[in-house]
This record gives structure tokens, sequence and C-alpha cells, in this order.
């Protein structure tokens, strides 16, 4: 028997209805769902001697093909031996669980490229709980002991260079043994990076944490990094200056161990940078706390450090940073480099242990100006087997890279409207001779230190402020 014919009017009803209908009970009571692309369904053996590079760029290009939304998959329980991979914009790159992505050794894998690469990839998202096994000594000649740091390979490859990214995120994954630098983004703009964590090794030279060069509107929160060199360098290098000055970038919460600056600006310093916040971080060891070191024509300004607590100390010589508490230096690279400035910089709430004194210096080419401290807290003294009596001031050729100085506990030279606002220099049990005054300025104008009433290392010797 035939169902009977429906008239128009009840066509058009039902049809009404069922647009009324909840999307998932129109498809069946399922809502739909993500593609994910699993790199095993191409090929990708996971047994940390295969090479799968092929395998995962074939699931990351069908992916990127299938449009927003799309996942790869890399799962857990396995490693992954990588050459260079590609990114692209709109999807999730997700490390699952204990995936290891093991980067190759041999440098054809590689060419010019970084193991993950991204360019001009809009919305991409990098997640999961796995990690990238960077494999740093394996990038190694040997261990020098008398410099106290491993000798570099030729060929070593960086970990992830992100160029030109925007409205992207980096969440949860590790970063293991890096060869060199870590995290280096160019170019983007309105990122996230959360959760993530370093752990290379202290001992390799140049294997920053995360670089952000040329960037603009980031927020970088809740890392853990242990690494060699910088923990975290905001920078303008002069092989990206076409992609503009670094602004409006936020890094808080932050725990970190290094043997250079903990949070940083510069050296490499082309274009302007600006709008910067560093907040609630805990610098267990560096060779300076907090740092700006301006050395091109750039601008620094509108610069902030709040909350922050640091140890620094001095390391082997060929490292970088002699223990300096806090670094603000401008100073050219070059005798013929046209230096910028810095300027409007604040450190608020910050506390720490070092070996060194904190530094404020321009020079006579670049004057510091409007620099503010208010309640910051730094106890001087000498725990370590190194040499003191210096300051670092690379890189430069147009003044001494390594200075011969005393030790005080703020030295201020070649500045405008400096204002230390209740702020306290202690002294260690250890006072070498060298160690001096609480405060010492040199060429100075609009120096302010209201609360400022500590005394010197040796005030049977020195003045607690000496202003010259």
């Amino acid at each position: 028997m035939s169902s009977p014919r429906l008239t128009r009017r009840q066509a058009l009803r039902l049809a009404a209805a069922a647009l009324a209908l909840p999307l998932a009970h129109r498809l069946g009571a399922q809502a739909p769902r993500r593609r994910e692309f699993d790199v095993r369904d191409y090929g990708a053996a996971g047994n940390g001697v295969a090479l799968d590079t092929t395998a995962i760029q074939r699931a990351i290009d069908e992916a990127s093909a299938a449009g927003a939304g799309s996942r790869v998959l890399v799962p857990g329980g396995r490693k992954y031996l990588i050459g260079a991979l590609q990114l692209k914009g709109a999807i999730d790159f997700h490390l699952a669980d204990d995936a290891e992505l093991l980067v190759s050794t041999d440098p054809a894998d590689f060419g010019p490229a970084a193991a993950i690469n991204a360019r001009e990839a809009q919305g991409l998202i990098i997640s999961g709980t796995g990690r990238i096994n960077g494999r740093s000594r394996e990038f190694m000649t040997h261990f020098d002991e008398a410099d106290e740091w491993w000798r570099p390979k030729p060929f070593r490859p960086r970990l992830m260079v992100l160029t030109g990214c925007k409205d992207f995120a980096v969440r949860g994954i590790s970063f293991f043994e890096a060869p060199s630098w870590t995290l280096h983004l160019v170019g983007c703009e309105r990122g996230q990076i959360d959760g993530v964590r370093i752990r290379n090794q202290m001992d390799v030279p140049n294997c920053d944490g995360i670089d952000p060069d040329h960037c603009r509107d980031l927020e970088i929160s809740n890392c853990h990094v242990t690494c060699g060199d910088d923990a975290i360098v905001i920078k303008t290098t002069r092989a990206a200056a076409a992609a503009g000055g670094s602004s409006n970038i936020r890094v808080r919460d932050w725990v970190l161990e290094t043997q250079d600056s903990g949070v940083k600006i510069g050296t490499e310093t082309v274009a302007d940078i600006r709008g910067i916040r560093f907040e609630r971080c805990e610098i267990k060891s560096s060779c300076r706390g907090c740092t700006i070191q301006l050395r091109d024509e750039g601008n620094v300004s509108d610069v902030l450090f709040r909350d922050i607590t640091f140890v620094s100390r001095y390391h082997a010589a060929p490292w970088w940073g002699r223990g300096e508490a806090i670094s603000f230096t401008a100073l050219p690279r070059t005798p013929q480099t046209k230096v910028g400035r810095i300027s409007s910089v604040r450190v608020e709430n910050v506390t720490g242990r070092a070996e060194n004194s904190v530094c404020l210096s321009g020079c006579a080419e670049s004057r510091l100006s409007d620099i503010t401290f208010n309640k910051v807290a730094v106890t001087l003294d000498r725990w370590t087997k190194y040499p003191g009596q210096v300051w670092d001031n690379r890189p430069t050729t147009a003044y001494p890279g390594l200075e011969p100085h005393g030790t005080p506990g703020i030295h201020v030279r070649y500045a405008d409207q400096v204002a230390l606002r209740d702020c306290r220099i202690g002294w260690g049990s250890n006072r070498p001779d060298y160690f001096t005054h609480a405060l010492e300025a040199h060429d100075v104008t609009g120096l302010t230190h209201p609360g400022f009433t500590d005394e010197a290392a040796h005030p049977d010797r020195d003045a607690a402020i000496a202003i010259r």
C-alpha cells in the first residue's frame, strides 16, 4: 500500500521542523567529528630507526587539504625518526601521550630547515604531551673540560622555527636536548605558547629556549625551561629586518634555569622593541637575571619586569655574562653602529642573589632614560670559583668587551631620570675587597633614591653612595 502523498504545505512544515532540530539529531544523533589523520595510516613505523619524515608529511598535507579543524595524530608509545617537517595552517599537529619525534642526525635530512617548520601558517595548533628529542650530544664533537662546555659539530639543527605565522598556538609539548635554538618565532603575530617544557643540556652553547624575533601580540605563559643559553629572549635580528619590530609580548609564570640570561631583550635590536612584560618568573640560575642588551639601531621602550626572583652567578670564561644581577646596557656593536636608545623601563618587586652588580649602563652615543626601580632587593655575595671584578659588555668592538671594574651593588652611568624607590642592597658573608659601594653613579642626571639607605660592602673604607 503506497504512502499518502504530502501536500506542499505539509512538506514545508516538515522541512522547517527538521531544520529546527539540533545538528547532531539531523545527522543520526552524532555531532560532526573533527577529521583525524593518524600518521601510522600513512606508513609511519614509529620504531626510532626507519625515517618517518615522508609518512608524517603526507598526513600533514592531507589534513591541510581537508580543511580547518583537521588533526594530525602522532600516537604515543612510539619514537618517530624525522628530518625536516613542514606544518600547514588550520591544523592541529598533536603529539599524543608520550609520543616522541626523534631528530635525525643526518644533515641530508634537513637541508637549511629546522626539524619542525611552518611558514605563513594561519590557525596552526601544535599540541599534546609528547616531546621533540633533539639528541644534542650526538651533534657535539667532545666536551671541553677547560671551558666547561660541549664543542658542536658543523651541523646542528634548530628544533622548531615558525615564520610569519598568525593566530597560532603551541601548547603542552616538551622539547628535549636541543642542539641549537629550541623554538624560534620569526615575524609571527597573535600567538599563544602555554605550558611548554624545555629540557636542554646546561653545558651546550646556543641552545636558547624561546626566541620571539620581530613578533607581535604574543602570550607566553606557564613554561618550564632548562637550557645552556638565554631562556627567553626577544629580538629583532638583521636577517628578518623586513618583518618589522617586536611589540606587545607578555611572558608570565615561568620557572627557568640557564647558564646565560634568564629573561632578556637583545642583543640583536635592528628594529624597535616595545610593550614587553616579564611577570611572575622564577630564575633558579643564570649569568644575568633580567637583561636588556641594545647593540643596534632599534630602540627599546615600555618594558616591565615585575614579581621576579633570580640567582645570577659567574660561569666558565667562554659563557657570556659575569653574574650581573640586572643588566641594561646600550652600546654600539661596532664603532660604526648608530645605536638606538633604552627608555621607559620599570622594574618592580624583583628580588635576587648575585655575584655581580646591577648595571645600568648607557654610553656617550646612547644615554639610558626614564628607568624606575621600585622595591628591588639584591644581595651580593661570592660562592663560585671563577675570577670576579669584571663586567661583560659583549658583543661590542667599540668598547671593552670585558671591563675590569669593582663591584658596587648598583652602578649607573650615562643615564637620565633614574628613580630607585625603596630599593635595598645586601651583602653576603663573602665580601672580597673589590665589593664597594651600595650605589655608584657616573654622568647621571635626575637620579633619585628615596628609601635607599644600605651601607657599603666595606663601610669602614667606602661610602654607601658615591655619585660623581
